[in-house]
């Protein structure tokens, strides 16, 4: 009798054990990992995906289970110590064995077996557990009744705040980095991707006075030899005003027919070259801008304001760069005016933006406030600076050195040492 109540005591806590050790398991698996492999035909990976996909009756059928055998197990421990030992004696010593007992083979160390090989523990145990939970289901169909009306009874019940795909997707970056998994690189570039629905295309654009425009009124020969100088394809060409925009003259076109007339570029009639201008809002977002020049087959758009006035220009590769960094070639010219000093400060123009200037000294100016340098001193300063007057935030020092009307046009930036902390 004794030799039986023992080997069942053990046999419950082999139960337990195993219930412990499927919790951890199946909750720590990975959805995205055991998603591809169902994708992959992998039926033990269909279960669990199945079992995850309501946690809530999975978690109550396992500890339906694991409390049923862990306190059936105490139980019988109980009873068997009480015929050992006398009086109290055996129901204290019962307790301090069961403790020890549950607390390392039955919890410590299944769920420490259990969370160091998660996936491949899950897919063992999905069949069975899979039985538990359609046995255990009315149930935990009733326990959960029951706890839910007591949440609303005391008040307790809340919408789940549960996180969006995109939040965890950003989370498991951000900690995969934390660990050394994933380099600064790599996480630019996943994060990139899921920043440019929260962008627009002003922050991106190339402002109009880094533009490179050729004026239609000039004679053909001296529009195409400005333009085999320039390191672009695609040029636009205004008329009198450069506001007045009438038509993109892309190279290649220009090529052909400078062949085609066989080298007389003079007597060529431009005007059939053009291509139509695409204008787009300062203000449309730059995923949708970037599903635009996939759907339309084209990748250079002019940006305009509320009131159609030309503000800059977008290309494609300009928002591939948000993604992998900057993209340079034999023609790429220098980030126009931003000049670096030999003391390690920067000398630009108002005009610049704080992504530019970012990209070409590797700071991390914040641009969530003012999309240029001007602007972001004008926000911090809550006024419009003289020249001579200097700030200091975010790290960065900041002299104003030229100003035209209410325009800051010229500004010194430069680091701030940091300063030692005090013992």
């Amino acid at each position: 009798m004794i030799i039986g109540t023992f080997i069942a005591i053990l046999c419950l806590l082999g139960m337990s054990a195993f219930f412990s050790g499927s919790e951890t398991a199946l909750t720590a698996a990975s959805r995205t990992r055991m998603h591809q492999l169902e994708r992959d035909g992998d039926k033990r990976a269909a279960k669990v995906t199945t079992l995850i996909s309501d946690r809530e009756k999975l978690i109550g059928a396992i500890l339906l289970g694991n409390n049923l055998v862990n306190i059936l197990a105490s139980a019988l421990a109980t009873t068997l110590f009480a015929s050992l030992l006398p009086g109290a004696a055996g129901v204290a010593v019962a307790t301090a064995v069961m403790t020890i007992l549950v607390l390392i083979f039955a919890e410590v160390l299944p769920k420490t077996y259990a969370i160091t090989r998660a996936d491949r523990m899950a897919m063992s145990v999905a069949k069975p557990i899979s039985w538990l939970v359609a046995g255990a289901a009315w149930v935990v169909t009733i326990i959960q009744a029951i706890v839910n009306f007591t949440l609303r009874m005391i008040g307790a019940s809340a919408p789940d705040a549960d996180f969006t795909a995109e939040e965890e997707i950003r989370g498991a970056i951000d900690y995969h980095h934390f660990e050394g998994g994933v380099d600064e690189a790599d996480r630019h570039r996943l994060v990139g991707a899921l920043d440019l629905k929260d962008m627009t295309v002003e922050e991106v654009m190339i402002h109009r006075k880094n533009i490179t425009m050729l004026d239609g009124t000039l004679p053909s020969g001296e529009i195409i030899r400005q333009a085999l100088k320039s390191p672009h394809t695609r040029i636009p060409l205004y008329q009198a005003d450069d506001d007045e925009i009438t038509g993109i003259l892309h190279v290649k076109d220009l090529l052909r027919a400078v062949v085609h007339h066989k080298g007389n570029i003079d007597g060529l009639d431009l005007t059939e070259l053009l291509r139509e201008p695409w204008f787009v809002p300062e203000t449309t977002p730059l995923q949708d801008q970037l599903d635009l020049f996939l759907k339309e087959r084209n990748h250079f758009a002019l940006v305009i304001d509320e009131y159609g006035e030309l503000q800059g220009l977008l290309t494609l590769e300009d928002i591939l760069e948000e993604i992998v960094g900057d993209i340079r070639d034999e023609h790429d010219v220098p980030v126009q005016g931003v000049r670096p000093q030999s003391d390690g400060s920067v000398i630009t123009e108002g005009w610049v933006t704080i992504r530019d200037l970012n990209r070409a000294t590797g700071w991390q100016l914040p641009d969530e406030e003012a999309v240029t340098v001007a602007g972001l001193v004008i926000h911090e300063a809550q006024t419009i600076p003289e020249p001579g007057q200097r700030f200091a935030f975010h790290g960065h020092r900041f002299d104003i050195i030229r100003k035209t009307r209410n325009q800051i046009t010229g500004l010194r930036v430069a680091p701030m040492p940091e300063e030692p902390e005090d013992d």
